[in-house]
């Protein structure tokens, strides 16, 4: 029994003991519960009152003192599904109203509007941003600039990027600087021919952002990037204005 799946009803570890030694027990004193969990007394108690505050542990008086017992384990479940429903609402507002109103706050652009983020990890959440940003438009695409140099380091973090793409019917269009670069559905690609090995370097324009990924030295992988409405536009049409030339 994975009783970590209790951590998710915002259970801790001391909740969870108290809970089950309950189950073990029937219903018993705080005396006999602190016994055989190892919490004293006092906080035994707060936790009871948490866990009766909540409906899934009760009590009854017997003598002088109070017995607490543990509720039939179906209130879990209830407890699970009033989260899910808050989570839903709160989901809701979220999208209808606080971040539609925190957009109308923010200034047009501010050195907030320039990320910058670095190694692997860093890498990962900007491929993360890409797909959760563009999986939200009307038109589920956006466009690539890239360089052989990079290829093999950019997805190293994030080895199912392609297939998480596909999966989500994202279409990419990439001009590709030098040779090499896979075909892969919902994908279209370009090459500009050049002397030499370009620089190793990955621009994602993906409105309203644009990511510049690049590798600093021993292959350690930098990126920065900049929400803007203004700067994506632009950059959208000198790719595209280049994809028409080649």
């Amino acid at each position: 029994m994975n009783l970590d799946t209790l951590k998710q009803l915002d259970l801790d570890d001391r909740e969870i003991s108290i809970y089950m030694t309950l189950f073990r027990l029937g219903p018993a004193s705080i005396r006999d519960i602190a016994g055989q969990t190892g919490v004293n007394r006092g906080t035994t108690y707060e936790i009871l009152k948490r866990l009766a505050a909540r409906g899934i542990v009760s009590y009854f008086p017997k003598g002088k003192r109070r017995v607490f017992r543990a509720e039939d384990p179906e209130r879990l479940l209830q407890l699970a599904e009033e989260k899910q429903n808050a989570l839903k609402h709160t989901i809701e507002q979220l999208k209808t109203d606080i971040i539609p109103g925190l957009h109308h706050l923010k200034p047009d652009f501010s050195s907030g509007n320039v990320s910058f983020y670095e190694g692997d990890d860093g890498i990962e959440l900007v491929l993360k941003d890409i797909l959760a940003t563009v999986a939200h438009q009307p038109e589920k695409s956006y466009s690539v600039f890239s360089s052989k140099s990079l290829r093999q380091h950019l997805y190293r973090p994030f080895p199912n990027y392609t297939t998480q793409r596909i999966r989500q019917k994202i279409s990419v269009k990439v001009i590709a600087l030098g040779e090499g670069g896979e075909d892969a559905e919902y994908s279209e690609r370009k090459w500009i021919r050049t002397q030499g090995q370009p620089d190793a370097s990955y621009i994602a324009i993906y409105p309203p952002k644009v990511a510049m990924i690049s590798l600093a030295s021993e292959n350690y992988p930098v990126a920065t990037v900049i929400d803007s409405v203004e700067i994506a536009t632009a950059q959208k049409v000198i790719f595209d204005t280049l994809w028409q030339l080649l």
